[in-house]
């Protein structure tokens, strides 16, 4: 069944209720989504799709790996899928961990096609609009996705955006959400922006006006759910309101912070890239502390959803949770320092963070 979207191209018919798949369901954020969605009472059934059972109760289990050719034959009975089952660890192999959020996005795609699924929400990052100091602040919901699709994390978000893209465009169009939050913080992260606070310093670009903005994952799992229940349409932006000045960072977190020119840090962590201490370009992080990126939330806020976390209180809670990470547990460098030094230091705030993740990726192949 189709209706006309906006532009007149016609899309699968939304249909309220029936049943909903959440892939990555054994996962920290897979299992709340499904739990929520399970508590809600308004879907005929929830699915959860992992490579193993996870432990919700009132969810059908159905184990397979999103990258599955024979995902489809898992949809049976369901309208909508929420697709959780991606990699969102920087210091992951770059080869590797495409292949789990392209691929496996691709697959869920098609699968989702083939099995009259008519709502996939799909989850990526506010970091796929870009940092440019000419951006609006806020950044509107459907503001175009200007990131580069590189090797990096964010470069990954900015293809699974493009599968979303086609599937929406198609033959046989697909009503594909995407939900975007602004770096994520609580009992899951996306790593990227917040590890920062594990270096012995934080990284200020002269001349910059950082406006640092978060999105616990408590209000994420809020707009994943409405997303999955047909409350809000997309595409969506989450996060906490507004933003902190870098000054109220440093307070929260306890850092003092090293300020160097732009062209002095992006040029020392592109030479860490380059021996392969950072396994990703380096603007795909140091741009976001030089220009601007605040979301607004606005389709969010007129469907009723509003955070229940701010900023602060968001950065607080992360800065609590790393405990004996964070960096205020190294020791300090002075503050006045020359030019070489400041270059150092530079070398320091990044390649401490690459090490911490580094140490975290062999522990967990320990595990």
């Amino acid at each position: 069944m189709f209706g006309m979207g906006r532009s007149g191209t016609p899309v699968r018919a939304k249909r309220s209720g029936g049943g909903v798949a959440v892939t990555g369901a054994a996962g920290e954020l897979g299992s709340r989504v499904a739990a929520r969605l399970v508590e809600s009472g308004e879907c005929t059934r929830v699915v959860g799709i992992d490579t193993a059972r996870g432990d919700v109760t009132g969810v059908t289990w159905r184990r397979a790996d999103v990258r599955d050719p024979t995902l489809r034959t898992k949809l049976a009975g369901v309208e909508t899928v929420v697709h959780l089952a991606n990699d969102r660890r920087p210091d992951a192999s770059p080869i590797d961990r495409r292949i789990v959020n392209v691929r496996g996005t691709e697959n869920v795609i098609a699968a989702a096609a083939a099995a009259d699924v008519t709502r996939v929400v799909l989850l990526t990052s506010a970091m796929v609009y870009g940092a440019d100091a000419a951006s609006p602040v806020p950044l509107p919901d459907d503001s175009p996705v200007r990131a580069e699709p590189d090797l990096s994390l964010i470069g990954d978000w900015v293809e699974m955006e493009r599968l979303a893209g086609l599937a929406a465009r198609g033959a046989d169009p697909l009503d594909v959400v995407s939900v975007r939050p602004a770096p994520v913080v609580g009992s899951d992260t996306d790593a990227m922006v917040t590890r920062l606070f594990e270096a012995p310093r934080l990284l200020a670009i002269r001349g910059a006006s950082t406006k640092w903005q978060f999105c616990h994952v408590d209000d994420l799992v809020d707009a994943l759910v409405l997303a999955a229940l047909r409350k809000v349409d997309g595409p969506l932006t989450v996060a906490s309101p507004g933003w902190l000045p870098h000054d109220e960072v440093e307070r929260i977190t306890g850092l003092r912070s090293v300020v160097v020119p732009a062209a002095m840090a992006f040029g020392t962590a592109e030479r860490l890239y380059r021996v392969g201490v950072l396994s990703a370009p380096p603007a795909s992080e140091l741009s976001y502390l030089a220009d601007s990126w605040v979301v607004g939330a606005d389709r969010l806020h007129a469907a009723g959803w509003s955070a229940k976390w701010d900023n602060a209180a968001a950065l607080t809670a992360h800065v609590e949770a790393l405990g004996d990470r964070s960096g205020r547990g190294f020791v300090r460098v002075p503050g006045k320092e020359a030019t070489r030094a400041a270059a150092g230091a530079t070398v320091a705030v990044v390649g401490a963070v690459a090490i911490a993740r580094a140490r975290a990726a062999r522990r967990r192949r320990r595990g």
